[in-house]
């Protein structure tokens, strides 16, 4: 828990403990496996889940347009990072729809 706390407070000193627990319980399993812990930015089926698992099923975006530009600008704030945490990720996603409260 605590190395993910870390890598979301390099993009958002801030972060609440409580909001990047949620996100690690909320994807669960799929942290075990080194591949589904990370996002790829130049993988449009990739983003496309995340479009449809995280922005419009579990923080209720169905402004499918508002979602692709949350994750567009998450992707260009994360461009440094060549393994991008799926848990950071998800928790800007969040972030940036202004979601983190209701996770």
């Amino acid at each position: 828990m605590a190395d993910y706390l870390a890598d979301v407070k390099k993009y958002d000193a801030a972060a609440s403990a409580d909001v990047v627990d949620k996100i690690v319980k909320h994807l669960g399993i799929a942290l075990r496996n080194r591949d589904s812990s990370l996002v790829s930015c130049t993988d449009p089926k990739e983003l496309e889940r995340v479009k449809e698992s995280w922005a419009a099923k579990k923080l209720g975006v169905s402004d499918a347009a508002k979602a692709d530009a949350a994750i567009q600008k998450t992707c260009k704030a994360m461009a440094a990072d060549n393994t991008k945490s799926r848990v950071t990720f998800y928790y800007l996603v969040a972030k940036d729809l202004g979601k983190l409260g209701s996770l």
